[in-house]
């Protein structure tokens, strides 16, 4: 019997770490002791574990996981009884490798010896052990997770697409069929109870040519349209909605008719729809339409910018999804459309270990800018179009004198306006000649306002870039 330690570094994220709980499970079944715990814990430190596994996601989180893999580093007989997964290590294996003395776990646990078992080719397939991640059974969880009351599965692993800005094809290279979800239900039900949502996270379920007998199966797991999840409390029953939530989003490219009918069947309480490039503009306005059609009434979609898009065409996808609210709205739709921008880093390279990196067609300043408006909008574009005409202006040229603004004008616009700080910032630019605007334009742009005076000795400039600089 071994003394088993999971860890999860502390970052804020959505989803247990499904991995772990799968290493649980398989721990359990071989008689281990098996313990979970969320950051750095200096009690855990000090004792002596058989097995550390420690799990990882995005790489803009480096320093944060390599400061827990450390942290944990002394308490193991041996470094390479530290294991590191996930994400983060499938893709910079190397780089950790020159940071810490561990075993690295690359990929799916779908292969014999990646654990150094014989038998570790079934985690993948296995079920999740809920009791991690449930703060009743586990005294050493802090952390809540926001869909820990959901059944988590796969239909499917991998995807037929290879995106340049996607890691998907580096962790799961090939696209096939997984378990059967009604099994994946039954199991996770009756080992940890029933749960209110489904959650499915595969990569691009509609790629499958069994995705009609998924459906069926989710309908058959009590998720057809409109289901209700009961739930007893102090001798009261509670009636809810339940959904299925796509989490990863549908490819567009992928979507009839005949597939949107059978999306229609099942609790779809938000359905995602990628707009990662303009040039699917028209195949992507298609298929909203079609599941507004079918009486999806809430839809969503990541509007990936920074990557080889422009500000421009970052704009317009956002406007397109405001003016297809407006016409499902003239036509009597309930149906609502919601934006949730979302900007590249690079999953490899000098740029990934953070979140610095500037597209070929951006700049720092308009990346700041975009950030400074979804931080006013809680990062989420609505549907009304005064409410996005505020934020991001009526046309092109309006976001772009708004990107330009320091950053207090755009968090705090409305008090700007009243207290003349806008005015004053307007006035002082037109009263610049052409030369002295472009100079001003690229300091503005570069984002870097602590120091003025080494960058400008010009009295219009300076008193300008002071309305920057005291926002920093």
């Amino acid at each position: 019997m071994e003394n088993i330690l999971l860890i999860e570094p502390d970052y804020k994220n959505k989803y247990p770490p499904l991995g772990l709980m799968k290493i649980s499970t398989y721990h359990k079944q071989r008689g281990d002791n098996v313990f979970f715990y969320k950051g750095c814990s200096k009690e855990l430190k000090e004792q002596v574990w058989d097995r550390i596994y420690i799990s990882t996601l995005f790489t803009f989180y480096w320093n944060k996981t390599i400061k827990t893999i450390k942290f944990y580093s002394q308490s193991v007989r041996h470094p390479s009884h530290i294991f590191v997964g996930g994400v983060m290590a499938t893709l910079m294996k190397n780089e950790i490798i020159k940071e810490v003395d561990v075993t690295i776990v690359e990929g799916l646990l779908n292969e014999n010896w990646k654990l150094r078992y014989m038998d570790d080719d079934k985690i993948d397939s296995i079920l999740p052990d809920y009791s991690i991640i449930d703060r009743k059974s586990n005294s050493l969880l802090e952390y809540s997770y926001p869909t820990k009351d959901s059944y988590i599965a796969y239909a499917t692993r991998g995807c037929i697409r290879k995106c340049k800005f996607c890691a998907v094809p580096i962790i799961e290279p090939y696209f096939t069929n997984s378990l059967s979800i009604a099994e994946q239900v039954k199991a996770i039900k009756d080992t940890f109870g029933e749960k209110k949502h489904l959650l499915l996270l595969d990569n691009n379920i509609l790629a499958s040519n069994e995705f009609p007998k998924i459906i069926e199966e989710i309908k058959s797991a009590g998720f057809e349209r409109g289901a209700k999840y009961t739930l007893t409390i102090n001798g009261r029953k509670v009636t809810s909605d339940r959904y299925v939530d796509f989490n990863q989003g549908i490819d567009s490219r992928l979507l009839t008719r005949e597939k949107m009918k059978l999306l229609s069947e099942i609790a779809i309480d938000t359905l995602r729809i990628a707009f990662d490039d303009i040039k699917y503009k028209d195949i992507y306005m298609e298929k909203v339409r079609l599941a507004m059609e079918y009486g999806i009434k809430t839809l969503s979609n990541y509007i990936l910018f920074n990557f080889e898009d422009t500000p421009e065409d970052f704009y317009e996808r956002l406007k397109i999804n405001v003016e297809l609210n407006e016409e499902f709205e003239g036509k009597g739709y309930k149906s609502r459309l919601w934006s949730f921008p979302m900007k590249y880093s690079p999953i490899i390279g000098e740029f990934s270990k953070n979140r610095k990196y500037v597209g070929k067609s951006w700049n720092k300043k308009y990346l700041r800018g975009v950030q400074c408006i979804l931080l006013v909008t809680h990062g989420v574009v609505g549907p009304k179009k005064d409410f996005f005409e505020r934020a991001f202006g009526k046309d092109v040229h309006e976001f772009f004198k708004i990107l330009a603004l320091p950053e207090d004008f755009i968090v705090y616009r409305n008090i700007h306006l009243n207290n003349g700080d806008r005015n004053k910032l307007e006035v002082l630019i037109n009263s610049l000649n052409q030369e002295k605007r472009n100079k001003l334009e690229k300091i503005i742009l570069n984002n870097k306002f602590d120091n003025i005076e080494i960058l400008t000795n010009d009295k219009k400039i300076l008193e300008i870039l002071e309305l920057y600089k005291r926002n920093k």
